[in-house]
């Protein structure tokens, strides 16, 4: 019984139902809602006053750039950055702080976050050019994790369908229960 249970389920979940059911529930409400609300005011104040540098300065080492040959082959131009999580996340809001471990530059071995930058023949430059692709990975992570704000309409809204949906519930609850207290009729 177990197994025809756990299959069902299975393939339920394959077909998508259960995250409609979920939905249900999410539907009734502002996206930012289920968010804490001091949480996102403060990601949204240091977005506000968040610069490129602001940045940390990070471990930068420097290499060889490959490609074409040529007089200026020789210098070491190419920058590394490394930035150590535990120093961005000084810098970051609590919102951002489980999100930049996904990020795709993120290195597990080093728990940090490397850049890597070549396109320049100045050193300064390519530091530069990290620093900015930083900024704007964070600003990327930003979009993805903060949601817009809710305007107080959109709010308003979303109260009156809650308020709606709740009434609609109850009302059916109660034309079952008259149902069921209609079928008790005694057999006498």
């Amino acid at each position: 019984m177990q197994g025809i249970i756990s299959r069902q389920v299975s393939s339920w979940t394959a077909k998508g139902v259960f995250p409609l059911i979920a939905r249900r529930f999410a539907r009734h409400q502002a996206y930012d809602a289920g968010f804490d609300q001091d949480e996102l005011a403060e990601a949204r104040s240091w977005r506000a006053s968040f610069q490129p540098s602001s940045i940390p300065k990070g471990n930068t080492s420097f290499s060889r750039s490959q490609g074409a040959g040529g007089q200026h082959s020789r210098t070491e131009t190419k920058a590394t950055t490394t930035w150590p999580v535990s120093q961005l996340m000084g810098i970051l809001p609590k919102l951002l702080h489980p999100s930049i471990r996904s990020s795709k530059y993120y290195t597990k071995t080093t728990d940090s976050i490397t850049m890597q930058a070549q396109a320049h023949r100045s050193r300064s430059a390519n530091m530069e050019d990290n620093r900015q692709k930083l900024y704007q990975e964070i600003q990327e992570i930003y979009q993805k994790v903060v949601p817009g704000e809710s305007s107080p309409d959109k709010a308003r809204k979303y109260e009156a369908l809650k308020k709606t949906a709740t009434e609609a519930r109850i009302r059916l609850k109660k034309q079952q229960s008259s149902k069921k207290t209609s079928r008790k009729g005694g057999f006498d």
